[in-house]
């Protein structure tokens, strides 16, 4: 496409010289030194507008659809894709992961959680196009869902406030909204998820939040080392370093790929108004001790109604 334009456009060019033979000497004479830097910059801007087009050409492959209606857009996932991880920005300076990709209270947690305060700044991760700007009370509260043209679409959840709109083209880096603490949530948070091809994948396989950095200049997705790779990524890039649990893809998701993985006997209790630690602990057959390691909390902490406490 690009390089017919160029050449439509000589021609157009050539078909104006002709048009003056009187001047056609001199006018040539005087163009060439303009032509010189003309062909410069052209060959500058060809080049940029190629990689742009190679780097584009993964997410029109890879999706019919664009809608601002639904939030999870399902496509094909290929067995393999790779995706360029350049000219991106880390959402939140935030190091502080508070909870993994993976099984969690039950159920599939389809991102990582990264403590923010209500009002911090949240940035695109890379440049693309807002697809959708929604609030959802029982789950991700305000958020916004971007993708991008390397494939990826990045979720952005329990936001205050939003400061895009559905459709509006955004550079990595741009503020896109605040955190907050919005939805199903227990504390101000970023949900911060990535999704290819409407499948969740775990962030930590390519964003480093201690290290505020990506894992490299590129990642490539196999369908056959994925499962290896995100428990491996928790491990060294999750909560503290330790590995959780539910390192794959919610296999309901991919047709064909499997049962889903156990959550090694995790169980979790529900904290009642007025019980201890202790009297779970004994309801559970365990020990306080044991809920303190698995939960990460101190034998004095003040338990809240509601509150989730993990338990084997």
């Amino acid at each position: 496409m690009i390089f017919k334009q160029i050449k439509k456009l000589s021609l157009v060019a050539l078909a104006s010289l002709a048009a003056l033979p009187m001047a056609g000497q001199d006018l040539l004479a005087n163009q060439a030194p303009i032509d010189r830097k003309v062909k410069a910059v052209d060959s500058v801007m060809l080049q940029q507008l190629i990689m742009n087009e190679v780097w584009e050409a993964p997410a029109t492959d890879l999706y019919e659809e664009w809608s601002n209606s639904y939030t999870h857009v399902p496509a094909n996932l290929p067995d393999s894709f790779r995706i360029d991880l350049r000219d991106f920005c880390m959402p939140t300076p935030s190091r502080v992961i508070t909870s993994n990709f993976g099984a969690r209270w039950g159920r599939q947690h389809k991102g990582l959680d990264i403590k923010v305060y209500i009002g911090d700044t949240i940035r695109a991760a890379f440049s693309g196009k807002v697809r959708v700007v929604k609030y959802e009370a029982r789950g991700y509260g305000k958020y916004v869902v971007i993708r991008h043209p390397n494939g990826l679409e990045t979720y952005y959840g329990h936001l205050s406030k939003q400061l895009v709109s559905e459709n509006q083209e955004v550079r990595a880096g741009d503020v896109i909204g605040l955190g907050g603490n919005t939805g199903r949530s227990t504390g101000s948070h970023l949900h911060f998820e990535t999704r290819l091809a409407g499948v969740a994948l775990n962030p930590a396989i390519m964003f480093d939040f201690k290290n505020q950095d990506v894992i490299g200049d590129e990642w490539t997705f196999r369908r056959s080392t994925y499962n290896h790779e995100s428990s491996q990524a928790t491990r060294l890039r999750g909560t503290s370093g330790v590995y959780r649990g539910g390192d794959g893809l919610n296999y309901a998701e991919v047709p064909g790929s499997g049962k889903a993985q156990a959550n090694n006997n995790v169980r979790y209790h529900k904290v009642k108004r007025g019980e201890t630690l202790s009297a779970i602990a004994r309801k559970h057959h365990t020990s306080v001790s044991a809920l303190c390691s698995l939960n990460r909390i101190g034998k004095n902490v003040k338990l809240k109604p509601g509150q989730i406490l993990k338990y084997k």
